[in-house]
Order: structure tokens, then C-alpha cells, then sequence
């Protein structure tokens, strides 16, 4: 009976262990299956509960005037994004975050239903509204640092900065041009997060990804004088547009760059388009008799005459039955007289003298029919076909700038090279560009292209020009009490899309440089389609004036009394 009953217990015993036995070798299996088989699985899944996929923007770099104001900054903001494959009820959600938020609630509901990984949601909400968002507590939504762009100076040189986009590409202006070095990296990042959702280990700081940052020669304050310059010329004439470039003649930068209208960056796409357009850069026009100034420069450097040299002026210069506007009795006038009265006739009879070649070769040698290689985008070359393709029309119309088509930067940079004794500089509009520590990347400086003239003839033209704003001349309305004024009008008729002329549409002008022989400063101010009064010397020489007087007052350049041929 014992002998019986150890066996009965023996038999369990077994029969517990077969059973036991079993059952390690099925979990066995169970955890060789899961970890061998179905690990990658797993382990991505447990990742989705703790790891998230950041996307980390490096800021845009900051755009500086000369004197360091910030004039394009980037400030940190949230976007709102989700994970279409963590929202369960995604119509509820959909509908309830397009009532926070304002968005099209059939868009986001098509976005949240996508096979993608990552959606957006609305970029840079305000504070606000991402609080209102997070307090929801949905599931599969997250909330993102990125960047928007800020300009404090609103319309100050807007067409010259331009701007970026919500992704932080530039768009227009220095924005655009410079893109490669002002915008911040973009990298995914895994981030790992805590039971609360907070962010830890980061394997790299979002500065690391920052942009560079551009130092302008533009000074905002002198930008701020010609823009209110111009404003009060456009608005007082009825005029249509206007514009005003100030260039340090000796090294090519440009001080200020205006434009009027304005538009404000910080909200671009409320205006026209047309308004975006650095037009300075990008439009060419015919420059009128500012054109003569560089007639008298190819004048007297060819050596076929002085300044005293003396021209029969009349109404009735006739080249292929074209008949140049003038006084109809016969006059007798020096070149320097030419240019200070602006006689189309006189300088007909000028470019005759000295040829077609020769001013061809002035003309562009000084740069015209060419880009100035400034750091803006769209720049144009201008019209200049060569001498061997002029009519005798064109021959004569060339000389007071017609039938030719010059920009504005083209303009300023070459009666610059008057300016400063014959070189021609390049134009520049970034002086340094800088890493997010202050370090210098690269700097411009400035950049001699080529003399044009000899110093003897630019101090010739320098003097003729003088006389322009002196009693009688043309640009009387741009003399500075205290300084002698270099400078020369122009008044320019319009072409309509037909290829004619017309009548009562022009853009008036006026080119010059001050102090005396030693200019510090080089203004050209153009007015679009004026309406009160269309003359350039009416129009525009008052705004250089305005714009000169201001700037010096602000640079604390003292007059400097000096003797003006008459």
C-alpha cells in the first residue's frame, strides 16, 4: 500500500514537471518568437511612446543698416503640426481644431486622413491660440518652435530688403540674393519624451543651425530723409511714383535706396505686387538730358573741345527731317552754356563734333548698356546699341538722352565716377556679412572697376555742372546756401505701349553730387508721371536739395563757401 502510494506521487510529480517543462519551453519560444521575429516591431512601437520626431529650424540670420539697426529679425514663434496616425476620431478633432483656429475644416480633415507622417496643421499661431490648442489635449498633435521673420522699420527701404517666406525662404531684395547665407538650417531630430510629454536629450542645440547675418551700407536714418523726401515731392506734384539713390561717390555704396510708395514688409501681401519691385535696379527708362553730362565728359576728353568752346544753337537743326526743340533765331553758345540751360540743339551739334564712336565709347565706358554687378537681384543692362547701327536721328537724340535707356543705379554710378575724379566703383549694398557670434564670414570693400576719365576732365565737368544750379541754370532749385552743387536736370517723355511719345507723361530728374571737389555724397532723384509741374529742375532738383541739406546737417558736414562759374 505505501509502495503504491510513493508511485501515485512519483507519477505527479513527473506529470508536474512535463507540465511545468512545457510551459517554459512554450514561453520560451513565445520570447524567442517576439524578441527574434517581432522586435523591430516592437521596439518601434515602444518608441512611438516615447520618442517623437522634432523638426529644428536654425533662426534666419538678421539683416543690419550700417550703423547696426536691426532691419530684418527673426523671432521664435509656434506652429501647430500632428501625427495623422496617432489621432483616433480624427473628424471630431479636425472640426474642433478648425473652429480654434480659423482654418477650412474639410482641408484639414483631407490632411489628417493622408498617409504622411507629419502634417501641418497652421504655422506661427499667436500664444493665444496655441494655448487654447494644448489645453485640448489632443492626441497625435504637436506644437512647434519655429521662426517668424520681423522687420522693426516697417516701410523703411522695403524694395531693398524685400522678404522671406513662412519657410524662410527669401522672396524679393536682399532677402532673395543673399538667401544661401541668411537662411538656418533645417534638420529631424529624435527627440525622447517623458511620461508628461516634456522634451529631453537633444542631440544638438537648434542654434547650431542658425544663419548669417548681413551689415548693409545703407544708414536708416539717411534712407528715413530721402523717403520723406520723395514722399512729400510725389504727393506735392501728383506724381505717380518716385525714386532717390544716395552714393558715396568714392567707394560705391549706397547710402539709401528709396522708393515711394511704400509698402509695409511685415505685411506684404496686402499690396500690389508691382509695389514689391526694386525698380532702381529692374526698370530702365530714357534719362533725358542728364544724359548731357556725359556728352560734355566724352567732349572734352576726346580733346575736340573745351568748355568755352563755342556751338551755333537754333530751332532749326534739321537731320532727316527731325526738327530738335529750340530757340528759332540763331545762338551762339559755349558747352558749358549748353549744359547749364539744357539746349537740346547745342548738344546735337556737340556729339556731331566729336562723333558717333567716340560717344559711343564714353557712353560705355562709363557703364551705360551694361550691369553694374550690384548685390540686388533682376538688375537690367540698360539699352546701348553699338554706334555702327545709329541713324543721324538717333545720333542727335542719344546726346539728350533719348534713344537710349539707362537705370537708375547705372545713372548714379556713373556721374559718381565724375564725382570722384574719373573711376568708375562698383555698386555695393553689403559691406559685411557675420556668423550668429559676431565673427566675420566675409566683407566687401570697394571695388574699382575702370577710369573712365582723367582726373583733369572729371574736375572740368565737375565745374560745368556747378553751373547748372547757379542763376539761370536749369537746376537752380537744387542750390545748398554755404556749398557748390554739381548737377544736371533732366525731363523725359514717357513711351506708351504703341512705341510713341506721350504727351504730358514724363519722369523728371536731377543728378548731382556736393560738397564742391571733395563730394561726399552722390543724389539721384527721379519723378514718375508729375503732374503739377513735369520739368526735372521744377520737380526733382528740390528733393535733391531737401535730401542733401538733411543728410549733411545729419553727418555734421559744414558748409564750405566756394567760388561757381557763371
Amino acid at each position: 500500500m505505501k509502495r503504491t502510494e510513493e508511485k501515485k506521487i512519483k507519477i505527479r510529480i513527473i506529470i508536474v514537471g512535463v507540465i511545468f517543462t512545457v510551459f517554459y519551453l512554450v514561453i520560451g519560444a513565445k520570447a524567442a518568437y517576439e524578441q527574434i521575429y517581432r522586435g523591430p516591431t516592437l521596439s518601434q512601437k515602444a518608441a512611438d511612446q516615447y520618442e517623437k520626431m522634432y523638426y529644428a529650424s536654425g533662426k534666419r540670420g538678421t539683416i543690419y543698416d550700417s550703423k547696426h539697426k536691426e532691419m530684418g529679425v527673426s523671432i521664435d514663434s509656434i506652429s501647430i503640426g500632428a501625427y495623422p496616425k496617432k489621432i483616433k476620431d480624427k473628424k471630431d478633432d479636425s472640426k474642433t481644431i478648425a473652429k480654434y483656429l480659423d482654418v477650412n475644416e474639410k482641408r484639414l480633415l483631407k490632411k489628417l486622413n493622408s498617409k504622411k507622417s507629419f502634417v501641418w496643421i497652421k504655422r506661427h499661431v499667436t500664444p493665444k491660440k496655441a494655448k487654447n490648442i494644448k489645453d485640448l489635449n489632443f492626441e497625435g498633435v504637436d506644437f512647434i518652435k519655429e521662426h517668424t521673420r520681423v522687420y522693426p522699420k516697417k516701410t523703411i527701404a522695403a524694395q531693398l530688403i524685400g522678404f522671406s517666406g513662412i519657410d524662410g525662404k527669401g522672396l524679393e531684395g536682399i532677402e532673395f540674393y543673399y538667401d544661401s547665407y541668411l537662411e538656418g538650417e533645417d534638420a529631424e531630430q529624435v527627440v525622447i519624451k517623458d511620461a508628461l510629454g516634456r522634451g529631453f536629450d537633444h542631440e544638438k542645440r537648434v542654434s547650431d543651425y542658425n544663419g548669417n547675418n548681413l551689415i548693409l551700407t545703407i544708414d536708416s536714418t539717411i534712407q528715413y530723409i530721402a523717403e520723406r523726401a520723395l514722399e512729400k515731392t510725389v504727393n506735392d506734384f501728383g506724381a505717380r511714383s518716385g525714386m532717390a539713390i544716395i552714393m558715396d561717390p568714392k567707394t560705391g555704396a549706397i547710402l539709401a535706396h528709396a522708393h515711394y510708395p511704400f509698402f509695409n514688409l511685415n505685411s506684404f501681401g496686402k499690396y500690389d505686387r508691382g509695389l514689391w519691385r526694386n525698380r532702381a535696379i529692374t526698370d530702365p527708362f530714357e534719362p533725358g538730358s542728364t544724359m548731357k553730362t556725359f556728352l560734355a565728359a566724352a567732349a572734352i576728353e576726346s580733346g575736340y573741345c573745351s568748355p568755352d568752346s563755342i556751338f551755333q544753337c537754333n530751332g532749326e537743326h534739321n537731320i532727316e527731317e527731325e526738327l530738335w526743340e529750340g530757340a528759332k533765331e540763331k545762338q551762339w553758345k559755349t558747352l558749358q552754356q549748353i549744359i547749364k540751360f539744357s539746349d537740346n540743339n547745342g548738344a546735337v551739334k556737340v556729339a556731331e563734333m566729336i562723333g558717333n564712336k567716340n560717344l559711343y565709347n564714353t557712353l560705355k565706358d562709363f557703364g551705360f548698356g551694361s550691369k553694374t554687378g550690384i548685390d540686388c537681384p533682376g538688375e537690367t543692362s540698360g539699352s546701348l546699341k553699338s554706334y555702327l547701327r545709329w541713324s543721324k536721328v538717333e545720333a542727335g537724340t542719344i546726346s539728350y538722352g533719348y534713344g537710349i535707356s539707362v537705370s537708375a543705379i547705372q545713372l548714379i554710378t556713373a556721374v559718381s565716377a565724375i564725382a570722384n575724379g574719373g573711376v568708375l566703383m562698383k555698386p555695393y549694398i553689403v559691406k559685411a556679412i557675420t556668423d550668429e557670434n559676431g565673427q566675420f564670414v566675409s566683407s566687401f570693400r570697394p571695388q574699382r572697376v575702370r577710369r573712365v576719365i582723367s582726373e583733369t576732365t572729371a574736375k572740368t565737368v565737375r565745374d560745368i555742372m556747378a553751373t547748372v544750379t547757379t542763376s539761370g541754370g536749369t537746376g537752380v532749385g537744387a542750390a545748398i546756401e554755404g556749398f557748390k552743387v554739381s548737377g544736371k536736370t533732366g525731363t523725359a517723355r514717357k513711351i506708351n505701349k504703341k512705341g510713341e511719345y506721350e504727351k504730358g507723361k514724363c519722369i523728371a530728374s536731377f543728378i548731382g553730387f556736393a560738397p564742391g571737389d571733395n563730394p561726399e555724397l552722390a543724389v539721384l532723384v527721379t519723378v514718375d508721371e508729375p503732374q503739377i509741374k513735369h520739368s526735372g529742375g521744377a520737380v526733382a532738383a528740390p528733393a535733391f536739395k531737401k535730401i542733401v541739406s538733411e543728410t549733411f546737417n545729419y553727418l555734421t558736414i559744414t558748409p564750405q563757401i566756394a567760388a561757381v562759374r557763371k
